[in-house]
């Protein structure tokens, strides 16, 4: 098969896979049309306009192939602002396969992931922040995550970051062409009114980057270890925060030999709940690899449940077990279980170093340990126009060009050239151009579109 060029046609299957009522193909390219038309039979689908819909079958030679609706985009009132078609076929595997292979065999060639999106963006309908919330947009899971990827598909953030770009390109300008009468000794932009602009922008920068804190919270949700000795009643907290019976509930020690997981909302957030093998020394080797999964899983988690057994357990133990925590330096909640069977004395201890004391058996304090877990991530409820950062790229990005301003404002204080300064004010505009795609790559072209799923 040829390399994949731009002039390709292509086609893919734009809804999930699997049997549904209806399924939609999508095409584009500048014959998506005149493809499509060979194939339907109703009417010249070449002749009718734009944003129109038309009933009729498809026939591969006297084959009929299925009933559709298919729709027509032209050129470049598309979303690539390419010629498209979107077919509206029955949701039969077997028939979205026939029909994609005759397609094929009429010309057109299988989409690469994200290649519809990847097109809008190389025809400038969006730019890449937009072009990567598309896909955010598809994978949101929460009210405040579809907002943040609303937003940054409607172009506020794009639009911050390309005025930032604007100011600095200025004074980039000025100073390059002061490069050009070194000798004669001008200065056309002023020292002092680059300084006022960098603070200005950096605070905004600021602002930006501490964004990323609750925006990274809202696209990618919470990633919450359960942990504790054998019997502490994690499984059954999992059962409960979940509401149904996800996890095996077991008096027997060491039931639990692989990470269990869900997700659940709360407060706007998504929380995924991770269930983890009891944390003890054991010989039996299929518990051994569980717990030293639960030690990995605690490593790169967000937050931490620590659960002990209010019926069963040493202060010793625990203290020694709440300093290896300590050490992670991972936000943890400290949580008692069994209240229904507590040792009194126990019970006190662990109050009084801030444990939240529960029954996960019969749901007692539960909603207490809910409200604590909610209140370590909460987030204001993004509403439209709030400009958010919920991209890592984008957030490297920001520290980056901060980084650069950083050294051109040192640069000021130490008197050093003009080039100098005009080098690092090219690195800050490089850092923000790399955001919105001004700059970009083939590689981080590939690997962001890399990621979308094949038909978007």
């Amino acid at each position: 098969m040829a390399n994949p060029t731009p002039a390709d046609t292509i086609v893919a299957l734009a809804t999930a896979q699997g049997i549904s009522a209806i399924a939609v193909i999508r095409l584009s390219g500048e014959d998506s049309i005149s493809l499509v038309n060979r194939l339907f039979k109703g009417k010249d689908l070449t002749q009718e306009p734009s944003h129109t819909l038309h009933y009729g079958t498809l026939q591969d030679s006297e084959s009929v192939l299925d009933e559709v609706l298919v729709s027509i985009f032209k050129a470049p009132r598309s979303f690539t602002t390419e010629n498209s078609v979107e077919i509206s076929c029955h949701g039969s595997p077997l028939i979205v396969k026939e029909i994609i292979k005759a397609l094929l065999k009429h010309g057109a060639r299988l989409a690469e992931p994200g290649e519809f999106t990847k097109r809008a963006f190389m025809h400038g309908r969006l730019d890449l922040a937009q072009a990567e919330a598309v896909a955010d947009l598809i994978n949101a899971e929460t009210d405040n995550a579809r907002q943040a990827a609303l937003n940054q598909m409607r172009g506020g953030f794009s639009k911050e970051i390309n005025r930032l770009r604007e100011e600095l390109i200025h004074f980039a300008s000025l100073i390059e062409l002061e490069l050009d009468f070194g000798e004669e000794d001008v200065e056309f932009a002023k020292r002092s009114d680059l300084k006022k602009l960098i603070y200005q922008i950096q605070g905004y920068l600021t602002s930006l980057i501490k964004s990323f804190d609750q925006g990274n919270v809202i696209k990618n949700g919470v990633p919450t270890v359960i942990a504790g000795k054998p019997n502490a009643g994690k499984s059954t907290l999992l059962n409960l925060l979940l509401n149904e019976e996800k996890a095996i509930v077991s008096d027997i020690a060491g039931t639990t030999r692989d990470v269990i997981e869900d997700e659940i909302v709360l407060g706007g957030i998504n929380f995924r709940f991770i269930d983890t093998a009891g944390l003890r020394d054991t010989q039996d080797v299929i518990e051994a690899m569980g717990v030293e999964r639960t030690r990995d899983r605690m490593k790169k988690a967000s937050l931490i449940i620590y659960i002990v057994d209010l019926s069963n357990s040493s202060i010793d133990t625990i203290e020694t077990e709440l300093e290896e925590l300590k050490q992670l330096s991972i936000p943890h909640i400290k949580v008692g279980n069994k209240l229904d069977k507590a040792d009194p004395t126990l019970a006190d201890q662990l109050k009084q170093k801030g444990f939240i004391l529960i029954s996960a058996k019969q749901g007692e304090h539960v909603e207490e340990l809910k409200q604590k877990i909610v209140s370590l991530f909460e987030v204001n409820d993004v509403k439209s126009g709030d400009v958010m950062v919920t991209n890592l790229r984008h957030y490297q990005n920001l520290i980056q060009t901060n980084e650069s301003l950083t050294r051109v404002l040192e640069g000021m204080d130490n008197s050093i050239t003009g080039d100098f300064l005009a080098m690092d004010i090219r690195q800050a505009l490089h850092y923000l151009g790399e955001i919105t795609g001004t700059i970009s790559s083939e590689d981080l072209l590939a690997n962001i579109f890399g990621k979308f799923c094949i038909g978007k």
